[in-house]
């Protein structure tokens, strides 16, 4: 019995949020057609953060190390807060930029974290923010792939957008290494 009441509990908590976000502005909500779910994004929105809804996010480091090897695609990390100015500043030049959009959704696997994670290889230099790093399919990490500045070597701002969408084409690149 408790765990049914458990249950029951928990599908009245999430219904009330699912058609909050399905029926926000229209009255009636229709599943997709055929044709119009092919079109679907292939990730919440939330994934994205503002970086791109249009790209294919993955939500853990793990996640993507393992589509960065099976897709033999390399991995691109943004580390960024929703407080800091500076990450905001890039996340609007990369949202708008159509070259890094184009190659972030055809040429990489896409993650940002909120949050640091334990694998010191994502903080070769130090932890801050904003702070992009990318990972070869051979899960090595890229660190011969900077930005411009010698006191963090990985951050990038809204200026540098240019100098981003050539380390992209760097990353793009992939390194040979024998298995």
């Amino acid at each position: 019995m408790p765990t049914l009441s458990l249950s029951l509990l928990v599908l009245l908590a999430a219904v009330p949020g699912c058609l909050a976000r399905g029926a926000a502005g229209s009255k009636t909500v229709s599943p997709p057609s055929k044709s119009e779910s092919e079109n679907v994004k292939k990730c919440p929105p939330s994934f994205s953060r503002g970086w791109g809804d249009e790209l294919n996010w993955v939500q853990t480091y793990e996640e993507g190390l393992y589509k960065s090897r099976k897709s033999n695609r390399p991995l691109m990390v943004i580390h960024h807060l929703d407080d800091c100015p500076y990450s905001q500043a890039l996340k609007k030049a990369f949202a708008e930029n159509k070259e890094i959009q184009k190659m972030a959704k055809e040429d990489f696997v896409m993650l940002n974290l909120v949050f640091e994670t334990n694998d010191k290889n994502l903080w070769p230099d130090s932890q801050y923010v904003p702070r992009i790093i990318f990972v070869d399919p051979s899960l090595t990490v890229r660190a011969d792939i900077r930005g411009k500045y010698d006191n963090r070597l990985y951050t990038y701002e809204s200026g540098d957008i240019d100098l981003l969408a050539s380390n992209m084409k760097a990353a793009k690149v992939l390194l040979k290494h024998e298995l």
